[in-house]
């Protein structure tokens, strides 16, 4: 089902109380790091963070021509090596990175266990491999309202375009099985509610934007899915403030010890 959405909808929608976003969470586990590959690199806004925390080398992939031309447009990835193309063929040597990031990407490309593969290439011995991964909201939240609702419009109003499942269909154990082959410990698992309440007007703009699946909808059936979901918020929400309930889990895995491959990179600059 195509969709109307771009890589980067919906990533600062719901910060933690401290402002930190998404992003800001993938950086704090690879701090320390100096060479950075980021798969499915979007606007930059992952490799521009990893900058401001002193990474000497940058590199990204991503298969948007304009999201990739924004990356090339901040300042501070100037000198980044910044690729269009597909992460399942990656233009660069063997041993490269200290780290590889993966922020909300990693399932919905075509072939994972390539990517995986080419990822645990790229790495050095003992690098870092985090990715982020799109988790169920929490039960009684504002999004887990807005896809109970939307679900049911759909069944009964477009048949033939039903819904995604909510959130990537993979468990800390089926991660494993992909990630364990290629030479990847087994990871460590977190699962992190964003957001805190907000006015339920709010949480309806963020739950379209972010679930643009609604882009099948006519216009007067949004209205209707709208009109739905401010009747039954206050159920939810008797203050008029409601919690969005995004989760998002994230993965951390090493590369085991490995005979040392090529040291200069294919491309790099």
């Amino acid at each position: 089902m195509q969709s109307a959405c771009t890589a980067s909808a919906g990533v600062h929608t719901n910060p933690l109380p401290d402002g930190r976003a998404s992003y800001h969470l993938l950086a704090e586990r690879v701090a320390g790091a100096q060479r950075f590959l980021d798969l499915g690199c979007g606007d930059g806004s992952l490799l521009a963070l990893l900058a401001g925390q002193g990474a000497k080398h940058l590199a990204g992939v991503n298969l948007s021509e304009g999201e990739l031309s924004s990356a090339h447009a901040r300042p501070e990835l100037a000198s980044a090596a910044l690729y269009l193309g597909s992460a399942e063929e990656l233009p660069f040597a063997d041993n490269t990175f200290d780290a590889v990031v993966s922020h909300m990407t990693l399932l919905r490309m075509p072939d994972v266990e390539q990517v995986i593969a080419e990822a645990a290439r790229v790495l050095t011995p003992n690098g870092r491999f985090v990715t982020s991964l799109a988790a169920r909201p929490e039960p009684a939240s504002g999004y887990d309202l807005f896809l109970t609702l939307t679900r049911s419009h759909f069944a009964a109003c477009r048949a033939e375009h039903p819904l995604h499942r909510l959130g990537d269909p993979c468990t800390r154990e089926d991660l494993n099985e992909l990630l364990t082959p290629a030479g990847l410990a087994v990871v460590h698992w977190e699962q992190i509610t964003l957001g805190t309440a907000v006015p339920v007007e709010q949480v309806w703009q963020a739950a379209v934007e972010t679930y643009c699946d609604t882009a099948l909808l006519e216009a007067g059936e949004l209205d209707q899915l709208r009109a739905e979901f401010i009747a039954r918020a206050p159920r939810l929400a008797p203050d008029g403030r409601l919690a969005p309930g995004e989760r998002i889990s994230i993965a951390v895995t090493e590369l085991s010890e490995a005979e040392p491959g090529p040291a200069e990179p294919r491309g790099w600059r």
